[in-house]
């Protein structure tokens, strides 16, 4: 019998890179959408004939015709013919929770779903968050560093993260989502495999132990819970959480970051709590008044309403998400949101878009352009899910305008937001193209 020797090497022609890395991003293409109506957000005004101009995924120039086209090598440029359409940045949501992914009706059993089957379906709750149009999302609680850089190196499609890790919350406070008919000790083994939005922390050394933990492990920065919520189980709206040497404690931990602490809190007992001692945001905030706007606009902090969360919960399509309990807590905080919302902007206080919609919900991010199209101009809609947001997160110079040198995060759409803010609220027929960091999805 004849031997044959295995070249170990033979027919091995796969490029490696290929092989180790086959999600990595293709190269950054140049392009030029030609002839397009530019929005400008800061101005609320739209520029015709604009030529926009993208290289190494930021925009490069902005050209306008003037009656005459632009030249555009088109050896060196592909052309997106923007004749008839508008372009507007790329949209930002300032509150979401991605890892809250869909596949249960039940609010109960969406909190208890096992991290690994959470995981694999995140890709779906990212996928669509970025087709409606939002490149840029500030996770709330429930997402983790690891989340945040699959999106950056492309094995996951997602809009750009912006991630606190775990909320902070007291024991009972509305990050802890344990029932209140076991004692604590009954979760200490197997509550780590669950896909918790938040982590529970009480007195100053806990809070200092809990913010440096979701720094080290990736948080850019640090969201507590302030008050009583609408998804625990436990406390009430009107419950004011924490004290104030654990919210300053909290707040010193981000000031050596050099970031911030937002808060999760409706009344404005527990928003004043907050904002006296440094937090920087208040999220929801539907039991604002008018004294505590004030407030907020003097120290420079945002606001970022979440009303959609509260009406979807409350329709009949979802009428089995919450159980009794939580839906009474639901319907106090959904009257007054809209007059918050009033109050805030009267005041001057800085507003952010947000959503919170957990698991199907989610389907429904769009819909707050709809409601606070009822009590904002569409101009002041706009900076808030664009320029606000991004100013708040450190990005001011970076996201939410159409000038050269910020990053290429760019929608091309049928109709303008300016004269119609609700037209966001049909990404499915209005939204023609999405561009996030210089790439077309």
């Amino acid at each position: 019998m004849s031997s044959c020797a295995i070249d170990v090497n033979e027919r091995n022609n796969k490029k490696l890179e290929d092989l180790a890395v086959p999600w990595r991003f293709k190269p950054l293409q140049k392009y030029c959408i030609k002839n397009s109506n530019l929005v400008d957000v800061v101005e609320g005004t739209t520029f015709p004939e604009a030529y926009i101009f993208v290289e190494n995924g930021k925009i490069s120039k902005v050209e306008f015709g003037s009656g005459q086209p632009v030249d555009v090598d088109t050896n060196e440029y592909q052309i997106i013919d923007g004749t008839g359409k508008y372009v507007t940045p790329g949209l930002f949501d300032n509150h979401v929770h991605m890892a809250s992914v869909t596949g249960e009706l039940d609010l109960g059993k969406l909190m208890t779903m096992p991290k690994t089957v959470s995981l694999l379906r995140v890709r779906y709750t990212m996928e669509a968050s970025l087709a409606r149009g939002f490149t840029t999302v500030r996770d709330c609680g429930g997402a983790e560093s690891y989340i945040k850089a699959a999106v950056n190196d492309g094995s996951v499609i997602g809009p750009r993260m912006i991630t606190c890790g775990h909320a902070i919350s007291q024991t009972g406070g509305h990050g802890d989502l344990r029932p209140g008919n076991l004692p604590a000790s009954a979760f200490e083994s197997c509550s780590c495999h669950y896909g918790q939005v938040g982590v529970v922390a009480d007195g100053v050394g806990e809070c200092y132990r809990a913010a440096r933990e979701e720094f080290r492990r990736g948080a850019d920065f640090i969201k507590m819970m302030a008050g009583g919520g609408v998804a625990s189980p436990t406390d009430k709206v009107t419950n004011v959480q924490f004290c104030h040497d654990e919210i300053r404690a909290l707040v010193d931990v981000a000031n050596t970051y050099h970031t911030y602490v937002t808060a999760h809190a409706y009344t404005a007992e527990a928003i004043q709590n907050c904002i006296k001692l440094g937090v920087r945001g208040i999220e929801h905030g539907n039991l604002l008044d008018e004294e505590t706007a004030e407030l907020m606009a003097k120290l420079g902090c945002y606001l970022t309403p979440t009303l959609v969360t509260y009406k979807i919960m409350a329709s009949d399509q979802f009428g089995s998400f919450l159980g009794p309990v939580n839906s009474q807590k639901n319907a106090e905080v959904l009257s007054q949101g809209i007059d918050a919302l009033k109050i805030a902007q009267s005041k001057g206080v800085k507003i952010c878009y947000g959503s919170d919609l957990l698991g199907p919900l989610a389907g429904y991010q769009t819909q707050e352009f709809f409601i606070r199209g009822k009590v904002q101009t569409a101009q002041e809609v706009l900076l808030s899910a664009t320029v606000t947001p991004a100013e708040m997160n450190g990005l001011g110079d970076k996201l939410g305008q159409i000038k050269p040198g910020f990053i290429a995060d760019l929608l091309l759409m049928n109709a303008n937001p300016l004269d119609d803010i609700s037209i966001l609220d049909e990404p499915e027929t209005n939204l023609f193209l999405v561009m996030k960091e210089g790439r077309i999805y």
